[in-house]
């Protein structure tokens, strides 16, 4: 029986609440409510990039309340006067993982125009250098006023809506539902150097605040990659995080270039079929799938295709978490970047005794070839990217 959307949307907020206890401290959470700072968290590893924390002050100025917030990925908050450039800008900062401080015109819930400092800085974890979270500070620039054809509308503060478009990951507090016809917004707005040194201090106390929480759960997090670190020259982009978080189906990627083969992204789907958290898959073999009933024999074949660099299916009986077993139609395939050397394999899986999977008429095996072609389109985008950046 396939979930309700209730379900779904409690599975969701179960893997945004993973995102903070795995990583963190309990008390972190009242900690950060304690700073008078606006911001917001989110998780670039999860599906969506949605915000895995507001503050209290980013929720009381901007006229939101936690559950309209918390789940929500960027790119909904935008609206019809802001400006492509600042968005591009943001996008640039997300895929190379750089701070950024960018002004940006946004609305509040009601629909009010403000323009604000938009101050984003990525989280490093220390074990592997990849980025864990990206934290989002607004500071509203003060004095300055968006006029309307029926008078002047006072710049406040302001957060988010319903979807519209973009690729932004951190949360852009931004709505368009209310904004009145006629409004003459200008292109641009220069914060004051008080405004600017403000959202450094902001970003600085949450990156300290998170860093001090992390130490006890011995996944120390960081506001600047130890490129000294073994293993971060082979990490997963936030960027490619992203990408791949839009794939709805069951699936593992795995980098051949590390030792052990070890898994380095999970997908939503993959962490509610075996039921465990991402944090006890991303860095082990895939072999923590098998029990005592797995057939070696199958188990071989897929290593003397990976061997050859060629894809494979097989039924493999496979455990979950809880030790359930499920037969698995593992489909298993190398994935190349845009140079034509294989980058990562993925392996591709389906519940044989979850029917849910064909109510759509699709075939499992076209299914499969589905997703290993969505996660194919995304490696090579990322590659080609990179390699047109590099000097």
């Amino acid at each position: 029986m396939d979930p309700t959307p209730q379900q779904q949307h409690q599975q969701h907020l179960s893997l945004i609440d993973q995102s903070f206890t795995a990583r963190y401290t309990q008390w972190v959470r009242d900690s950060l409510d304690e700073l008078p700072h606006n911001f917001t968290i989110t998780d670039p590893t999860i599906s969506g990039h949605p915000i895995v924390f507001a503050s209290k002050g980013f929720l009381k100025l901007s006229g939101y309340s936690w559950q309209e917030v918390i789940g929500q990925n960027g790119r909904v908050f935008q609206g019809p006067s802001t400006c492509r450039r600042a968005v591009m800008e943001i996008r640039e900062a997300l895929r190379e993982e750089r701070a950024l401080q960018v002004t940006i015109l946004n609305y509040k819930k009601d629909g009010t125009p403000f323009w604000m400092l938009f101050h984003m800085c990525p989280v490093f974890g220390f074990e592997d250098g990849g980025v864990a979270h990206f934290v989002a500070v607004q500071v509203p620039i003060e004095g300055r006023k968006v006029s309307g054809g029926g008078g002047v509308v006072d710049i406040v503060f302001g957060s988010c809506r319903k979807e519209v478009c973009s690729e932004i990951g951190p949360v852009l507090a931004l709505d368009s539902g209310s904004v009145s016809r006629g409004l003459e917004i200008e292109e641009s707005c220069e914060a004051s150097d008080v405004e600017k040194q403000r959202a450094a201090t902001a970003i600085n106390t949450v990156l300290s605040m998170l860093s001090h929480y992390s130490a006890s759960t011995g996944r120390l997090v960081c506001g600047k990659r130890c490129s000294c670190l073994p293993g971060t020259g082979n990490r997963l982009s936030s960027a490619l995080n992203i990408s791949l978080g839009r794939i709805k189906q069951s699936f593992v990627l795995t980098d051949p270039h590390l030792p052990d083969m070890p898994i380095v992204y999970a997908s939503d789907a993959f962490l509610k079929l075996t039921g465990y958290a991402r944090h006890e898959v991303l860095g082990r073999s895939c072999r923590f799938l098998s029990g005592v009933d797995t057939d070696s024999s199958v188990l071989h074949r897929v290593r003397q295709s990976i061997k050859a660099e060629q894809a494979c299916t097989v039924r493999i009986l496979n455990y979950r978490k809880d030790k359930s077993p499920f037969w698995n139609l593992l489909h298993v395939s190398p994935v190349r970047n845009a140079t034509g050397k294989v980058a990562y394999y993925v392996g591709v899986q389906i519940d044989e005794g979850c029917k849910s999977e064909d109510r759509y008429g699709i075939f499992p095996e076209k299914m499969q070839l589905s997703t290993v072609g969505a996660v194919k389109v995304a490696v090579r985008s990322i590659s080609m990217v990179a390699g047109s950046s590099e000097p």
